[in-house]
């Protein structure tokens, strides 16, 4: 499929697109960039794409990496299907898409923001030997006590809201641009991160049919995913993989996200990024990467 690259930054990488036939009903899109011997797959939240990651994919390359960002199930170019927004189901299709079709067979490096960080954690539950190490970012994860706390918080309104089957869809419908503008303006602490380039790149995908009942149906199976989260924590025990717990200054959960991760890890570092609320990854690209690049060179030692 075509090439693409950061129009803000022609020196970037090119990545190269990809669609995979995961199952009967679901294609799964995908970039990759670098040939590097390290691999680093990038989970998106909402209601962004790999888009999100755009401005990590080059310093990560740079560093050595091979990159594998794809579109979550719903999200940007892949299928929306009525159903299997669970996590532990996202992150089945995840292992699919690596094994199956890209032939992702040594241990990675798991980074997800967002939704993405639920859908990295229900992998590294799921197939431990894969991940080398888990880097979470900004969002509380269902079945934790952080969550429990978090979901009452009046800033975290949208869960709710997202939860109301039919209602939000029939509210949203025909307003996406206006209603991402204001998803994304609360939760920044630079209103020019995301630029009208990149926030027209996520209106375009939402706006898809279908994609805002998708985004949506992420949030209603959150019930579902505590009630996974909490029994594979029962029978498995906590997670033994190095975990990275991230957060933005100026973010909700930014400082409570390694308290909830040590709920569900052993071995846990916390980071807070400088200069960022919760688009970390475009708020303070390079700060972020330094994190995460210090992370994975001192947890190999």
């Amino acid at each position: 499929m075509p090439f693409d690259h950061d129009p803000q930054d022609p020196q970037s990488p090119l990545v190269t697109h990809g669609m995979a036939d995961i199952e009967p009903g679901l294609r799964l899109h995908y970039v990759t960039a670098g040939q590097g011997e390290r691999t680093a797959v990038l989970l998106h939240g909402f209601p962004q794409t790999w888009w999100e990651w755009h401005r990590v994919i080059g310093p990560l390359v740079k560093n050595g990496y091979r990159i594998i960002a794809p579109d979550y199930r719903g999200a940007g170019h892949s299928s929306r299907p009525a159903g299997g927004y669970d996590k532990q189901t996202m992150a089945r299709d995840l292992h699919r898409l690596l094994h199956e079709h890209l032939g992702v067979h040594d241990p990675f490096v798991l980074v997800g923001h967002d939704i993405g960080l639920m859908v990295a954690h229900a992998y590294a539950r799921q197939f431990r030997d894969d991940v080398s190490h888990l880097v979470v970012m900004d969002a509380p994860l269902p079945g934790t006590e952080v969550f429990d706390r978090v979901r009452t918080d009046p800033r975290v309104w949208h869960f709710a809201f997202h939860g109301a089957r039919d209602v939000a869809e029939m509210l949203v419908a025909g307003r996406e641009r206006e209603y991402l503008q204001a998803f994304f303006a609360v939760r920044n602490s630079d209103p020019s991160a995301i630029g009208t380039h990149d926030f027209d790149v996520f209106v375009a995908a939402y706006s898809a049919p279908g994609a805002m009942r998708a985004g949506f149906e992420l949030y209603r199976a959150f019930d579902q995913d505590a009630a996974d989260n909490r029994a594979a924590l029962k029978r498995d025990g906590r997670l033994t993989v190095p975990v990275l717990a991230v957060g933005g200054v100026m973010s909700t959960t930014g400082a409570l996200v390694e308290e909830m991760m040590r709920e569900v890890a052993e071995d846990v570092t916390g980071a807070i990024v400088p200069g960022t609320a919760h688009w970390i990854a475009e708020e303070n690209p390079q700060a972020f990467v330094d994190v995460l690049l210090t992370f994975t060179e001192e947890a190999a030692r």
